[in-house]
């Protein structure tokens, strides 16, 4: 595959046939010789030899029947008929030179490929095959020169198209910046449908999802039931959040496009449309399909489904399976984030919310856990488990009087109180721990003089406390 490369891509960009007619009328001639070469007879260069000596003037036909010989992968006589139309035209025949420069490609000699291409531009400078050909070949090692050659097109061929050819080379080198340039000088009107395809499709890489909707749809002007671009315009609208359009332009990927194939991908943006669309029920299945399908082939790619998948679920208040969805996500990560963890803790904490009496301690004693398990491995995330383990206790001991809570708030004010530059932050989950000790110490233990000693501490971050006023006041 890698021998072809140079040729197969070339043959794309020029979007137009490589083999030079017979331009005197004895197309018979060719047609011959290509039967000949199709039959593989043992006896084919006696065959040859009438042809050879019938058109031995005619530098068209010796192009022809050699790349007659080239298609058949028989390069030895392909070159030999090269030679033999250079020959004829004392070397300057820019067709036989392309032929050559071909066959170097076959055998993935780009250098040698590009030297002949060259050739063929001396040769006719405003034929621009082999600019494009000489462009290809070059288009990974070097884009730019690449485009320099293009660029002496455009100056000998005003007339050549060559910004969306630069754009084209720029995309296949994953140079998506570069390609837009180049795309946006191009007229989207007279663009190739690949071109417009990879122009939306660059467009989506750099998030420039309004811009690369407008270009797929004018692709899907010319080409309704184009797969890629009703695929882009269905993954731009679900991005710009326009649902509906989304679910329309879904439908006409998967059901009304020519040789459409899916991945999961497309199934994980089918089920965004509809989780945005509100349909959670159809969201889920979608995801479901995704993790079904066969190149889903690596932990990272389920983990992000999966993720999905779970807050799909969420989308219905379906907790329980929110939940266990949410920890096969976590099973499915090399090494969870604190925000990974904190994601399971706040789950375990909304579902609490929405249960009553023993399920729903139940339900808080894991967002505890949760929280405690993200203070362990995160030092960093410390202060806030800390902070939601107090006001998770706090649910779970609403009226203070086992006092669950107090450990959590203390600590914050362990922690938080001596900081010379708290921000908001910190002052806010300070007020709430303050407020707190001063309740329970007051009320629950009549410990007057530490509910004092929290007072003025609240004072000193909060003087408008109202709280902390009336005990002061007491004293």
């Amino acid at each position: 595959m890698k021998a072809i490369k140079y040729l197969f891509m070339g043959a794309l960009m020029i979007g137009f046939s490589t083999q030079s007619m017979a331009q005197d009328g004895s197309q018979a001639d060719v047609n011959a010789v290509k039967n000949i070469i199709s039959s593989k007879p043992a006896d084919i260069d006696k065959q040859m030899k009438p042809f050879y000596k019938a058109n031995k003037k005619n530098a068209d036909n010796l192009v022809a029947f050699g790349r007659a010989f080239f298609e058949a992968k028989d390069t030895a006589r392909a070159r030999e008929y090269a030679r033999y139309a250079l020959e004829t035209k004392k070397n300057k025949f820019a067709p036989a030179f392309i032929l050559l420069g071909d066959i170097e490609a076959l055998a993935d000699n780009g250098g040698q490929a590009a030297e002949q291409y060259n050739q063929a531009i001396y040769a006719d400078p405003k034929n621009p095959e082999a600019y494009f050909k000489y462009a290809n070949v070059y288009r990974k090692i070097s884009p730019t020169e690449a485009i320099a050659k293009l660029e002496d097109l455009r100056a000998q061929r005003p007339d050549i198209a060559v910004d969306a050819i630069a754009g084209r080379i720029y995309y296949n080198a994953n140079d998506f910046d570069k390609a837009m340039h180049y795309y946006d000088k191009a007229d989207r009107s007279k663009m190739e449908e690949r071109d417009l395809s990879d122009y939306a499709m660059a467009a989506f890489f750099k998030q420039q999802n309004q811009k690369s909707l407008d270009i797929a749809k004018e692709g899907l002007k010319r080409n309704p039931r184009h797969a890629a671009f009703n695929r882009l315009a269905f993954f731009n609208s679900t991005d710009l959040q326009k649902y509906d359009d989304a679910l329309m332009y879904a439908d006409a990927l998967f059901n009304k496009s020519d040789s459409a194939k899916f991945s999961y991908y497309d199934y994980t943006y089918y089920g965004n449309a509809y989780n945005g669309a509100k349909q959670s029920d159809k969201a889920i299945e979608m995801y479901l399909k995704a993790l079904q399908q066969e190149d889903m082939d690596n932990k990272d790619k389920r983990a992000g489904v999966i993720k999905q998948l779970s807050d799909a679920y969420l989308e219905k208040e379906d907790f329980p399976n929110a939940i266990k969805h949410y920890q096969d996500y976590l099973s499915n990560i090399d090494k969870p984030s604190a925000n990974d963890l904190a994601g399971l803790a706040s789950l375990h904490m909304q579902h609490g919310s929405s249960l009553t009496a023993g399920e729903q301690i139940a339900a808080y004693q894991r967002a505890d856990a949760a929280y405690a398990d993200l203070a362990n491995k995160y030092e960093n995330a410390m202060e806030y488990a800390t902070f939601m383990r107090a006001r998770v206790n706090s649910q779970m001991d609403p009226d203070q009087s086992k006092g669950l809570a107090l450990p959590y708030y203390q600590k914050l004010a362990d922690v938080l109180g001596p900081k010379a530059d708290k921000d908001n932050t910190d002052k806010a989950r300070l007020k709430e721990s303050y407020h707190y000790l001063i309740s329970y110490f007051f009320i629950q233990k009549d410990d007057k003089a530490t509910a004092t000693k929290y007072a003025q501490k609240l004072i000193e971050i909060d003087p408008e406390s109202t709280i902390a006023k009336q005990v002061l006041e007491m004293q």
